[in-house]
């Protein structure tokens, strides 16, 4: 037994400790901390009341009515029930690119794996393919062209601006030998929110009388701007669920046309996963060559179901409304867009510019760490110069005065002189007096 006076002794020393510890750690909080629990506290371990407000360009915000479908338990896609599921989803994807011709395959993957599945199932080593290049994802997809040993003819054009016919008429008019096998163009740029006109550049091809490929990166574009797949003869198009489908990551669609089908039948490029014969010989029994994603499986489904029930003209007028609010907002910020011609400026998210001076990353920061909003930072070679805001998929109205009016503060808190209320105002203003009743609801 400890006497009392060793206890006294012990006590003594254990408070010493204490006030030890105590002064380091008051060290180790900042000045400005409301408690010291922030102090000891991992990064990003807070979950705020409310909820993250999501407006980048993909991933995208996800139906309540999705989710729900999406919430299912393990199942055996190899049971008799899967095949007839299966096929009403293949034969639902169709609708999605507007196609009664095309075949189109799902793959669980990334719309970069779609990509792949485009080049190596129609092409051979050395082949010819003339491509643009005006952002971020037009040049990773030129250097998956490079990397597989495609001879690659890059148009490059200024970042804000998109694909111009009348130079791709030209290489292809002056292409005698028709030795350029493929034209492949990116048609939403979310780097630069710029659209390129995909009917146009079927319009080029046919003018210089050229029987190459027209192969689409629609990855943020179809499923929210007009996608015209038989129409504009486009041969094979590829999206991701991330983006208008309004998934989580994980699928990629992909649609070809009969000519790329026999393409597919000469093409030498080494393909595997991605290869379109293996669905050939499992897609039409309602089977698939490798283990699906079911819960995917369901969420597109209802997605689709969504999208058509909404129609897909509504749906294009949906998304260009909403992008001509948030342009309103920009204006009324007195700020420019990176793609400054009206021609190409894209309905599935705006790419605002920021004056000299103003590091676009710490407005993106501003945005997330004080107001829980996710907006997009520059990519590449526009990085610090513009932020981005997402206006795809499942959106609508009010949860974009969310985005602009946290963007608004996010801006003043960077240093900015921007007056509030000056681009949630004229955005509130013009939706308000281009909204129309909601179908089956009805004004008192």
């Amino acid at each position: 037994m400890l006497s009392h006076v060793a206890k006294a002794r012990q006590a003594q020393k254990l408070a010493g400790l204490l006030q030890q510890c105590t002064r380091g750690l008051a060290h180790a909080i900042p000045s400005d901390a409301d408690t010291p629990l922030q102090a000891v506290q991992a990064d990003y371990s807070y979950t705020p009341a409310g909820r993250n407000h999501l407006f980048v360009p993909g991933p995208v915000n996800i139906h309540d009515r999705v989710l729900r479908a999406m919430n299912v338990p393990g199942q055996n896609h190899r049971d008799p029930w899967f095949a007839a599921f299966f096929k009403d989803v293949l034969a639902d994807s169709k609708y999605v690119f507007q196609t009664q011709a095309g075949t189109p395959f799902i793959f669980s993957g990334t719309g970069t794996g779609g990509w792949e599945a485009a080049l190596t199932n129609t092409l051979s080593p050395g082949d010819k393919i003339v491509t643009f290049r005006y952002g971020q994802f037009s040049h990773l997809w030129i250097d998956m062209m490079q990397r597989m040993g495609l001879d690659v003819t890059v148009i490059d054009r200024p970042w804000g601006e998109g694909a111009d016919e009348a130079i791709l008429q030209d290489i292809l008019a002056k292409d005698k030998d028709k030795k350029i096998k493929a034209v492949a163009v990116v048609h939403n740029e979310t780097t630069t929110g710029v659209t390129s006109d995909i009917k146009g550049v079927r319009a080029a091809m046919d003018a210089a009388s050229h029987p190459a490929l027209l192969l689409v990166d629609g990855v943020s574009s179809i499923g929210a701007l007009e996608f015209k797949f038989d129409d504009w003869r486009v041969d094979v198009a590829v999206t991701g669920s991330q983006k208008a489908l309004s998934l989580p990551t994980g699928l990629a669609l992909v649609c070809a046309s009969d000519k790329a089908l026999d393409h597919m039948k000469t093409a030498k490029l080494p393909r595997c996963y991605y290869d379109f014969a293996d669905q050939l010989k499992t897609n039409p029994a309602g089977s698939t060559p490798y283990t699906p994603s079911l819960s995917m499986l369901y969420g597109l489904k209802e997605s689709i179901a969504m999208l058509k029930a909404e129609g897909m003209d509504n749906v294009v007028a949906r998304h260009h409304r909403l992008a001509e609010g948030t342009r309103k907002a920009v204006e009324g910020w007195g700020l420019e867009l990176l793609c400054a011609h009206p021609r190409w400026r894209s309905d599935s998210l705006t790419v605002i510019k920021t004056p000299q001076g103003i590091d676009s990353n710490k407005i993106v920061k501003h945005a997330y760490s004080r107001y829980n909003l996710s907006i997009g930072i520059g990519l590449s070679q526009v990085n610090g110069k513009v932020f981005r805001i997402g206006h795809l998929g499942n959106m609508d109205e009010l949860m974009m005065c969310s985005a602009i009016s946290g963007a608004e503060m996010a801006m003043i808190d960077s240093g900015m002189k921007i007056k509030p209320g000056s681009g949630i105002g004229p955005a509130i203003q013009y939706w308000q007096e281009t909204a129309k009743v909601i179908p089956t609801r009805e004004v008192v």
